[in-house]
């Protein structure tokens, strides 16, 4: 266990394959291509070759061949036994030190801010996926959630097929509007439970980690937005987008979170978000 912690740890002090790892990790459960981890990240191929052979030589991801296609996952696994090596092995198991992780989850139930949980999508743009989940889950389960949206880099308005799409599903537009993600991330703006991100993009950037720790969840889907060809083939990108949303949203909503533990609900969302549009994993 040692030797192998210590392999872990070396692979892990290079800058750039620690920003391959984390990235990996923010995209868990999804199996990323190399040359979009070397777009997101600005590397030339041939150095990203190099850092994932080295993280998967430490046994932090995972690789899969899809067809010629060369995809990675985090080993979330790999990641806790590192940080319960150097808890056990480093700090001695001394809480005042360092916290424990522990080997098990905990039974009993997730303490969360109050009955009613906050919820927020985000993608780049806030202006079709989002907003499509903001709406969903708000007339879904109102009662249960508050739901928000926000992008990294909105538009001043949001799609107008988006827009069409929520209100021929009955959703009331009027208060719907593209947001940035600072919105929620001063003192004064609501404290999030759950926060999602439902595009590739949004989810291979390095935002701060967000105040209380919340459940967080990579629910990447193709951006309707870009679609092409007729107007009737676009609205057809846009509803079959809105209807993965609304399957995994319903999936969320239907999790009994007061029972779950911490650990539990994180695994039951990525489970949520491992399921691609295709019905495979």
């Amino acid at each position: 266990m040692e030797i192998e912690s210590l392999d872990r740890l070396s692979a892990l002090s290079h800058p750039q394959r620690l920003a391959v790892f984390r990235l990996l990790m923010r995209r868990y459960p999804d199996e990323v291509p190399a040359g979009e981890i070397a777009e997101a990240l600005a590397l030339k191929p041939s150095t990203t070759s190099v850092y994932l052979s080295s993280l998967g030589d430490a046994k932090l991801i995972t690789q899969h061949r899809l067809g010629t296609s060369l995809r990675y996952r985090a080993r979330t696994q790999a990641a806790g036994e590192l940080i319960d090596f150097l808890f056990n092995e480093c700090c001695r198991g001394r809480p005042e030190l360092c916290p424990p992780v522990p080997s098990s989850p905990p039974k009993g139930a997730l303490t969360m801010t109050d009955t009613t949980y906050n919820v927020l999508f985000i993608c780049t743009g806030n202006s079709a996926r989002s907003i499509f989940a903001e709406a969903i889950l708000h007339d879904l389960e109102g009662s249960r959630f508050k739901a928000y949206s926000a992008g990294t880099n909105p538009g001043s308005e949001l799609n107008p097929l988006a827009v069409e799409m929520l209100a021929s599903k009955g959703h009331d537009t009027s208060l719907l509007r593209a947001k940035h993600i600072s919105e929620f991330q001063t003192p004064e703006a609501p404290k999030m439970d759950f926060v999602f991100t439902v595009c590739n993009r949004a989810a291979n950037e390095d935002c701060p980690a967000w105040e209380g720790q919340p459940i967080s969840g990579h629910w990447g889907l193709p951006d309707p937005v870009k679609a092409e060809g007729s107007l009737a083939e676009r609205r057809l990108a846009f509803q079959q987008t809105y209807g993965a949303l609304n399957n995994r949203i319903k999936a969320f909503a239907s999790l009994p979170i007061e029972i779950h533990n911490r650990i539990s609900l994180q695994a039951a969302v990525d489970e949520i978000g491992a399921v691609d549009l295709e019905g495979t994993h």
